[in-house]
């Protein structure tokens, strides 16, 4: 049985994984932002793990999820504000030129 090559759609990967995510980055800045300061969290939760005192370690992990997941929240609200700052109130002057 012969394949037809025009059938089957060619997946063919014109920018590289660096290009996309230099590309996504510049169209919101804010999710390398988040990720950058998650891993930050999450590293400084493993250094302080070692010197955490008289905390228990289920209530030290739970601060550390905490504090990520907030500075998470955080990138994320900066960047739906950012991108609607630049939808409402820089497109309009644009417009306007």
């Amino acid at each position: 049985m012969a394949t037809n090559p025009d059938v089957l759609p060619t997946f063919e990967d014109k920018d590289s994984q660096t290009s996309k995510l230099i590309r996504k980055t510049k169209e919101s800045p804010f999710v390398p932002i988040g990720m950058a300061g998650f891993t930050a969290v999450v590293a400084y939760g493993l250094y302080k793990l070692k010197n955490r005192g008289n905390t228990k370690m289920s209530v030290h992990l739970i601060h550390m999820r905490v504090a990520a997941q907030g500075f998470v929240v955080g990138a994320m609200t900066c960047g739906v504000l950012y991108s609607m700052y630049r939808e409402y109130l820089a497109k309009p002057k644009e417009l306007g030129k």
